[in-house]
């Protein structure tokens, strides 16, 4: 039991430390809704403090540059996400701000990029493996049906139910092997994807707690964010981590010849 215990502690830890950017993120919105900084609008300081905290996490060495590539892309994928959902009227961020685009503040990209933040942290820290990874065009397609769905079911009928059966269908054999400690561990892919797209349901809540945006039903006051959104951030978790392991996939299939070809 005692060891046991241990081990949670140190998984605790170790999944603390890969949330580092997100924990910024949300200390972020709550200074800035609860002190009101001088000379520039709250969602402008936003974007300073996403800037430099991603700065530092380069420039200590929490992040490699791959990882900042990786994180850039996802600001990327949801800054055009924001873009939509907003014209559509699926939320909006009624604050002024220098940096808004569209109506869109720049720094919302950053909360996407969080994702891949702790994606890539959890990832080295927990020397994630993979077991029984599906086909590479498999896990493509998927990726892209699920991120299309997105923006298609405004103007045709939503799939996301059968893209959840799909994912089941397509990773029922797959397996996510990390280290704690000495010891290594076996979950199952479907369910780690549930368990973080839960996780990333409540900090939502948070977030819009501290107006990071606003649905449309917490315009007059702050209630809490449907249930039913957790299948979009399940879905949305998934595509994160769909990009990020074909990708470190990829990069490790560049460094195995690399290594084999040195001399011993």
């Amino acid at each position: 039991m005692l060891r046991a215990f241990g081990q949670l502690l140190r998984f605790g830890r170790e999944q603390a430390l890969s949330c580092l950017f997100p924990v910024v993120i949300f200390a972020a919105l709550a200074l800035t809704r609860m002190i009101e900084l001088p000379l520039l609008p709250r969602y402008d300081w936003l974007l300073i403090l996403c800037l430099l905290m991603q700065v530092i996490m380069v420039r200590s060495g929490l992040e490699t540059r791959d990882e900042l590539k990786v994180i850039t892309l996802f600001h990327l994928i949801g800054l055009a996400l924001e873009l939509f959902k907003v014209h559509m009227g699926s939320w909006s961020y009624p604050g002024e701000g220098y940096s808004k685009i569209f109506g869109v503040p720049l720094y919302s990209g950053f909360m996407y990029a969080s994702v891949a933040s702790y994606l890539c942290q959890a990832w080295r820290r927990l020397d994630v493996r993979l077991v029984a990874w599906p086909p590479f065009p498999v896990v493509t397609l998927l990726a892209a049906a699920i991120y299309l769905n997105f923006f298609t079911h405004h103007y045709w009928i939503d799939v996301r139910w059968w893209l959840c059966l799909l994912v089941v269908i397509v990773f029922r054999r797959a397996r996510v092997n990390y280290r704690v400690g000495e010891s290594r561990y076996r979950m199952p892919l479907v369910l780690s994807f549930v368990l973080i797209g839960f996780f990333i349901w409540i900090a939502e809540n948070i977030a819009t707690f501290f107006g990071a945006w606003t649905y449309p039903n917490q315009t007059q006051a702050w209630s809490l964010v449907h249930l039913g959104k957790v299948s979009s951030w399940l879905l949305l978790v998934i595509v994160s981590f769909l990009i990020v392991a074909t990708l470190k996939k990829v990069k490790g299939e560049q460094r195995a010849p690399a290594e084999s070809a040195e001399p011993g």
